[in-house]
């Protein structure tokens, strides 16, 4: 029978790094909540505006929200004003689900942009998911996605998979389409997953995207010392 990893935490301490850059026993089970509520807040605010990822950092009363998207005008808007109220709306939600009501926790916003967004699995799959829920033909969509990422000669392979109710097709089918190289079991493959959904009024788009963009080896100085 075959097992399923995670790309991205199967490579951890090899070309990956943590998302949430913390450490506390005590408070673990409370810090591990508000991570993900915060991270599915900020995905479900923003993920129509190139939203890639979203790393936590935490210190003794300061939480650093380091947002990464390809389209950092759109968040941060006219003269700031978009990142003030998207930081003071952060703030309420946290507020409602902060553990320890009783500390003061200072929020800081950082918005850092995506220079290659064709590279990003996760833009690249709610780029597809966006023309599914337009009623875009599925083939079309996969063939489109695959040439615009292969168009970087920084990639050496990319894999998308959807599976579903395609173009509302009674009976549930998975479909992908592979080009170049992906090798799953190589830990110094550097490869991007995501997996995103598409809410057609026929029922949920399961989508998946895997970009090979090569191997990482260890600089042989840094070995040494």
């Amino acid at each position: 029978m075959g097992k399923k990893v995670h790309p991205f935490l199967f490579r951890i301490g090899q070309t990956t790094s943590w998302r949430s850059k913390w450490f506390d026993l005590k408070r673990y089970q409370g810090f591990l909540r508000e991570d993900y509520l915060l991270r599915k807040y900020l995905t479900d605010k923003l993920k129509s505006q190139g939203l890639s990822h979203v790393e936590i950092e935490r210190s003794e009363n300061e939480l650093k929200v380091s947002i990464f998207t390809s389209r950092p005008g759109l968040i941060i808007g006219k003269g700031g004003t978009g990142i003030d109220n998207l930081k003071k709306e952060l703030e309420n939600f946290y507020k409602k689900i902060k553990t320890d009501k009783s500390s003061k926790t200072e929020i800081k916003l950082q918005i850092e942009e995506v220079l290659k967004p064709e590279m990003n699995a996760q833009i690249v799959g709610q780029q597809i998911a966006d023309q599914i829920e337009k009623r875009v033909p599925f083939r079309r969509v996969l063939k489109q996605s695959i040439d615009k990422v292969m168009q970087n000669k920084d990639v050496k392979g990319v894999k998308i998979m959807i599976s579903g109710r395609l173009d509302g097709v009674e009976m549930a089918r998975t479909e992908w389409l592979v080009k170049g190289n992906i090798p799953l079991q190589t830990l110094r493959a550097d490869i991007d997953y995501a997996q995103v959904n598409a809410y057609c009024r026929y029922g949920v788009i399961g989508i998946k995207v895997w970009i090979y963009k090569g191997d990482v080896f260890e600089d042989k100085n840094t070995k040494q010392k």
